[in-house]
């Protein structure tokens, strides 16, 4: 488990969410990403580069995504559990490869990528987030990114589409 240390278990903190960038990271995410106190990288990465720029911002937790390939991607997890002050974030590529009850597991949230597509689904009380691709939306989605507002328990996803 990653733990991201605050003043207390109620600061609010701010959380990037960017997903399958295939390698590219346009100017405007970077921007949108500006000022967050952790970054999330749900997959498909493609490259150490996008991690290395991710990581001037904010310190970036990634999980591999079936297209990280190589020596570079071995040293990333399929699965991720996030603590921000008392929430608990459960970070995976494809939602189709959940391999755990999230709510038995005391998860207040699950962040995936994969399908390209942002989301926002409440399942057995559990939030299901997607950002999407900030780089290679699918399905006429526009390029997009998820802010999380979090205090305490409470969890604010706000999505932002990019030009």
């Amino acid at each position: 488990m990653k733990r991201i240390p605050g003043k207390n278990n109620t600061d609010s903190q701010t959380a990037g969410v960017i997903s399958d960038t295939h390698g590219v990271l346009v100017p405007e995410a970077l921007k949108i990403l500006m000022g967050v106190d952790l970054i999330i990288h749900a997959g498909d990465i493609d490259t150490p580069a996008v991690l290395n720029e991710l990581s001037r911002i904010a310190p970036v937790i990634a999980v591999r995504g079936n297209m990280d390939k190589g020596n570079w991607a071995s040293d990333l997890c399929e699965t991720e559990i996030i603590e921000i002050g008392q929430c608990l974030l459960y970070v995976l590529h494809d939602i189709n490869r959940l391999d755990l009850d999230p709510s038995a597991a005391g998860m207040h949230a699950v962040i995936h990528g994969h399908t390209h597509q942002p989301s926002d689904e409440l399942r057995k009380g559990i939030r299901l987030l997607n950002p999407g691709s900030a780089t290679h939306p699918r399905r006429n989605s526009p390029p997009s990114l998820l802010r999380l507002y979090i205090t305490g328990t409470d969890l604010r996803p706000e999505l932002i589409h990019l030009d």
